[in-house]
């Protein structure tokens, strides 16, 4: 059969699903899609980011449960047991940021409880701090001074602190009724001083985005230090008193602790960071030492040569954040940085504390 002389159909497959003779099918104008304005695709992109954070702090507690399961991450404990059956000089291991719970490798109910745990343990000759730490939370600072205080005032028994690679700020704070301080040559020191914040003002950037914000308060300064609203002077200057007080009461610690006149400790306390020589030099340090040469140190001073020395170390915690962290360690995600944007609107911390790391 010959089909030369037939006109074969074109047949053409649409977006709408027809079927037809190219011919017969009308052609169609395209589709003009309506652009969004630029103010639309800016709060769809902040939706987007707030969701996120959302699904990642609600959603994801039963997935770091199956994990704790599967990888055996175990809560840390803080009951404390001395039943060593001899003499011994306590390690108190301070390490992480200092904080009122538990955060990563620093636990405050463990330390405090380990210090209790030594004054009221006849066994116990001494004390030896192992600070590393670039310092935290005024409160907690204060209190674990205090309790070291008390070990001290309770006992009668030296106490001695020995400073790693950071030793700063709320580091500092509690090193500095020790009876003697000792830091690693390579130790960064000092930052003698208290921060608040950092706060963030991102009004005019929600106003350009055509955004407005209402705050119900019983005062104009109830929800001073927002992200919505600039600060104004009278709260800036309430913000500095609370620093200075704080100050005030580091300074007198430093001075009454390493037996200085208040204006020399004034001059020190800038927040500078110092060298372990450079602490030397000036006095907030007694000898650089490492851990070891400081423990034969108290043992020699103190006549405790048939003492070992028995750690007191809080287990390492494990929470989402610190997971996402580690995992993120390639830069691509800050977890901890998240953590602390979600918590800081409107909410104030004092701080002991040098961000600086080596």
């Amino acid at each position: 059969m010959d089909n030369s002389n037939e006109k074969m159909n074109e047949v053409q497959y649409y977006s709408d699903g027809n079927f037809g003779d190219d011919k017969n099918v009308a052609s169609k104008p395209p589709v003009q899609k309506k652009k969004l304005p630029a103010w639309a695709k800016a709060l769809i992109i902040i939706a987007a980011v707030i969701a996120g954070v959302v699904l990642l702090t609600s959603g994801c507690n039963s997935m770091l449960d199956s994990l704790k399961e599967e990888f055996s991450f175990s809560e840390p404990g803080n009951e404390v047991v001395t039943d060593f059956g001899h003499e011994y000089i306590g390690a108190l291991y301070v390490e992480g940021e200092i904080s009122e719970g538990t955060v990563g490798t620093y636990n405050h109910t463990y330390l405090m409880n380990s210090v209790d745990a030594m004054i009221e343990d006849p066994e116990n000759k001494g004390m030896i701090i192992y600070v590393n730490t670039p310092g935290g939370s005024v409160f907690a600072s204060d209190e674990l001074y205090l309790k070291i205080r008390e070990y001290q005032e309770t006992t009668g028994r030296p106490v001695y602190s020995s400073m790693q690679s950071q030793a700063t700020s709320g580091g500092y704070y509690i090193s500095a009724s020790a009876d003697k301080i000792l830091a690693n040559r390579n130790c960064w020191t000092g930052s003698i001083g208290v921060t608040m914040g950092t706060f963030l003002d991102v009004s005019e950037l929600l106003e350009n985005l055509g955004i407005r914000t209402e705050t119900i308060t019983s005062g104009d300064n109830k929800a001073m230090g927002g992200s919505y609203e600039p600060m104004t002077d009278e709260q800036k200057e309430i913000f500095q008193s609370l620093i200075d007080e704080a100050y005030d009461q580091f300074v007198s610690i430093v001075a009454e602790g390493r037996k200085m006149d208040e204006a020399k400790v004034r001059r020190l306390a800038d927040g500078r960071i110092y060298t372990a020589q450079q602490a030397v030099s000036n006095g907030l340090i007694d000898q650089i030492a490492t851990f070891e040469e400081a423990i034969d140190d108290m043992k020699a001073a103190y006549d405790l040569g048939n003492c070992t020395v028995e750690t007191f170390r809080a287990e390492t915690s494990t929470d989402l954040f610190s997971l996402l962290g580690e995992a993120a360690a390639g830069g691509a995600v800050d977890a901890d940085l998240i953590e602390q944007l979600m918590e800081l609107d409107g909410k104030v911390q004092l701080s002991y504390i040098c961000e600086v790391r080596k």
